[in-house]
């Protein structure tokens, strides 16, 4: 299990590849604005439960989902409903008690950084060229986006420790994900993980109605995250996983912070400041560096 593969396609990124890449920047990156709404009416726990079942109960109507996993696999997917929704899913919420958003962005936007070291020791060999180069350029725009926030809000050690520990779980997730996915496709794999993974957050999400009420536009939110953020989304991530491999594909969360930040100033009236600018410029350049042919 502790095992990972190349992609497939370890050439430049083609049209398919940028697809799949700005898919899922746009589909994940409209999270956020979705779970602000979300919070509006329903406690963390609830969101998170929710997302994680209609993402699975959507997936699961897909007949080409029912496709059979050999039983010697189920311990790769156990594995990785737990690492890469179970435990991160519920650390997230916990750790935004003691931490503001742009500071959780930002940590977050270490996951290609822990993806390509865990992927160093799984291949034994370490990211050159473009790639590597990509992935400081990238970094250093998710700080540059996220640094005019960082002073709101109240930063602690225990809720930046939950938020690096959930993000080494996604780099290490998107690790194993790519030989599973690469032998079954995505359907059958991400509908499997999200079921599994809708049970290890029901405690979380039934404790949570206590601490709930209701709003229909609260509601339709949490559906579309739960529906395109979690379902669609994750068989979009795992597809690009097994094309382009974990370190390519985990690019993505540099991203998805931009994505945000242009939907909180069309629809939240958010402000944006010319450091936030350069940041953005800063994580295209990574994109494209991580897009080019692998060393």
């Amino acid at each position: 299990m502790l095992s990972t593969s190349t992609g497939t396609n370890q050439g430049a990124f083609g049209v398919a590849e940028w697809a799949l890449f700005w898919s899922i920047g746009i589909i994940w990156g409209s999270s956020f604005l979705f779970m602000a709404i979300g919070l509006e009416a329903f406690s963390p726990g609830l969101i998170t439960w929710m997302r994680v079942g209609l993402g699975a109960a959507v997936l699961s109507m897909v007949p080409r989902a029912r496709t059979p996993i050999a039983r010697e696999d189920w311990p790769r997917l156990v594995a990785l409903s737990l690492f890469w929704v179970g435990i991160p899913f519920t650390l997230f919420p916990v750790a935004q008690q003691w931490i503001n958003s742009a500071v959780t962005g930002m940590l977050n936007g270490a996951m290609p950084i822990f993806a390509a070291a865990i992927a160093s020791v799984m291949l034994g060999r370490l990211p050159r060229g473009a790639q590597l180069t990509g992935l400081v350029v990238g970094f250093a725009g998710v700080v540059a986006v996220s640094l005019p926030s960082m002073g709101e809000g109240d930063t602690q050690a225990l809720g930046v420790s939950l938020v690096l520990l959930a993000t080494l779980c996604y780099g290490f997730a998107v690790n194993i994900a790519a030989p599973i996915q690469q032998r079954y496709g995505s359907l059958p794999v991400m509908a499997r993980m999200l079921g599994l993974a809708s049970i290890w957050t029901a405690p979380y999400g039934v404790v949570g109605l206590l601490d709930s009420s209701f709003a229909w536009d609260s509601l339709a939110a949490v559906a579309a995250a739960g529906v395109f953020g979690t379902g669609i989304a994750f068989v979009i991530m795992g597809t690009l996983v097994g094309k382009v491999g974990s370190t390519r594909a985990s690019f993505i969360t540099y991203v998805i912070p931009v994505v945000a930040l242009v939907l909180g100033v069309v629809f939240r009236n958010d402000r944006v400041t010319a450091v936030a600018l350069g940041g953005v410029v800063l994580v295209i350049a990574g994109a494209l560096l991580a897009s080019r042919r692998e060393a």
